[in-house]
């Protein structure tokens, strides 16, 4: 007999199986299950799909003295997996109500009922616990085997005549407990390659907005403005698949390309409420329906949106928008998209205005400097955030957050001086990208006191850091270590930074802060400003011995030194 049932319940299962397996395969399915953040509506939705999954299973049950052994458990269960209590209670209701109602009076009606809704709350009170674990599939597994154990504990409890509930339990216990279980296991497996499939999209976005960056670089370092906007519109239209891509500033429309292009002139006042909205609001918003757009045009065919600000430093200056002519039809893939191209966008939009800067301020030591940034820098680092991206999208994004914070922090004011602790996290960032690309040949160690008082000129320690693992470090095949340590004392502070490398010859070390020294141009810059700003006696020391490392020393004296300076 228990052979018999755990066959027929084999084949039941299949069939919930294979229903699923289809659903993953429609479009608002994956959506509705992929969303992070899913409304009221979508919940309802989703408890209604798995109520159906229920009576589904019902229905192809196998009856058994008086009773149904059946799959009924396996979409309830996944539902409260998925779409959490709500969705899991409700799909019990379903499913369990539909239970008692074509049974009103039958031996087990009740009890069954009972304990589809019980389930399917349990599993909703475990959605937020399947998350954390990495074995998703033993975790459905164990928890649905669980909850069928939940389901006989009911049944004997609830159904009468105890004995014959006993002798029911019997026959149908096992069988639905491993198979049930298994089903949901079988069914999160299914949903959870869904999961995959979009983060595999993600990856590949992420590789699509560094080649999009790489192509539009040469425009926006050129300055925002109608003619760098159209040429980036037109590149990011080629390469995605949205139907339109909008550029505005804080006032008019500086490009408009595809759908909509029609009436939403360049040059024209903004046209939508929504881009008024996010200027405003200096945050992305999504637009799912033609109305929450609010263009001013009713005939516009534009019916989903997402637009997002493009900012220098905390001021917005104008938006992204990438449009589509179907409602609800931004993905989470898009978004993330979006937001990355905005933070490219507002990262080479401050770029462009290091170019204009160093126009206006050619004399400027700290222009200079800020005008070196190397270009093989950039393409470095974006090879090597692009080799990431597969593999390790996480740590890709970082990377990608931290050659952001780097270009940014090269945007100070000429006069302007900042703290330690942000002069090292510029340098962090800088030195992030350089561990990726170099791996276990680059090792940094950061000696720097917490509370530490001490104020310098920005981008002072970057380029001796920079030196040390260029023509230190890594000039040696096994590599090194560049050690960044801080003293702090009553009048002053004492920075050094160390590393183990090739060192210097002392004639070498002799012509280094020659004026036709190209190689050492960046610590020839920062021993200038700092002999200019704090006296002759406060340019750099440099100690190094060949094949055993270098040593480079700045002092920095504390605002109560440096006014009787």
């Amino acid at each position: 007999m228990l052979v018999i049932i755990f066959k027929s319940l084999i084949n039941r299962v299949g069939i919930i199986i294979l229903l699923a397996f289809f659903m993953s395969k429609v479009d608002l399915f994956r959506k509705l299950v992929s969303k992070q953040n899913i409304s009221v509506k979508d919940k309802i939705l989703l408890g209604i799909i798995f109520g159906i999954y229920g009576i589904v299973g019902t229905y192809t049950g196998i009856p058994i003295k008086g009773a149904i052994a059946n799959a009924r458990v396996v979409g309830v269960f996944v539902g409260g997996l998925l779409g959490g209590p709500f969705v899991g209670i409700l799909s019990g209701l379903i499913a369990g109500g539909h239970r008692y109602l074509i049974d009103i009076g039958g031996f087990t009606a009740f009890s069954c009922a009972l304990s589809t809704i019980t389930e399917g709350a349990m599993a909703g009170f475990l959605s937020k616990k399947i998350e954390k674990y990495d074995n998703k599939l033993l975790f459905a597994l164990i928890s649905g085997m669980a909850a069928e154990i939940l389901q006989m504990i009911i049944i004997l409890v609830f159904a009468k005549p105890y004995l014959k509930a006993l002798s029911l339990v019997k026959i149908i216990g096992i069988p639905m407990i491993i198979i049930n279980g298994i089903g949901i296991a079988v069914f999160i497996a299914i949903t959870d390659s869904i999961f995959k499939d979009l983060e595999m999209a993600a990856a590949y976005q992420a590789q699509l907005a560094l080649r999009i960056a790489n192509k539009t670089l040469k425009y926006f370092r050129k300055g925002f403005n109608e003619n760098t906007a159209y040429e980036t519109a037109m590149i990011i239209k080629e390469m995605t698949d949205v139907k339109a891509v909008a550029f505005s500033n804080t006032e008019r429309i500086l490009a408009h390309v595809g759908v909509g292009e029609d009436h939403h002139f360049s040059g024209s006042s903004i046209k939508t409420n929504l881009t008024r909205e996010t200027i405003k609001k200096g945050k992305y918003m999504v637009a799912n329906k033609q109305e929450e757009i609010g263009c001013e045009d009713s005939s516009c065919s534009l019916k989903s949106a997402i637009i997002v600000p493009l900012t220098e430093g905390n001021k917005v200056i104008g938006t992204l928008k990438l449009y589509k002519t179907k409602e609800n039809s931004i993905t989470k893939v898009e978004r993330e998209l979006a937001l990355g191209l905005a933070q490219i966008f507002s990262t080479q939009i401050e770029l462009s205005k290091i170019d204009y800067q160093a126009e206006l301020l050619a004399k400027s030591e700290l222009k200079a400097l800020q005008a070196q940034i190397n270009p093989h820098f950039l393409f470095n680092a974006i090879n090597t955030i692009v080799s990431l991206i597969r593999t390790q999208p996480d740590n890709a994004r970082r990377l990608l957050i931290h050659l952001g914070n780097y270009f940014r922090n090269n945007l100070q004011e000429g006069n302007e001086e900042v703290e330690l602790h942000r002069e090292i996290e510029h340098i962090n960032s800088y030195l992030e990208i350089e561990k990726a690309r170099f791996g276990d040949k680059l090792k940094i160690v950061y000696n720097i006191p917490e509370d530490i008082d001490c104020i310098l000129p920005p981008l002072l320690l970057q380029p001796i850091v920079e030196n040390a693992i260029k023509h230190g470090v890594l000039e040696k095949i096994e590599g090194g270590t560049v050690e960044i340590l801080a003293i702090d004392n009553e009048w002053e502070t004492e920075l050094v930074v160390k590393d183990d490398g090739v060192g210097m010859s002392s004639e070498v070390l002799s012509s280094l802060f020659k004026e036709d020294k190209l190689d050492s141009i960046g610590l020839t810059n920062v021993n200038n400003r700092l002999r200019n700003k704090y006296g002759r006696e406060y340019g750099l020391k440099i100690d190094s011995k060949l094949n055993k490392g270098t040593k480079v020393t700045m002092i920095i004296p504390k605002k109560q030194r440096r006014e009787a300076i």
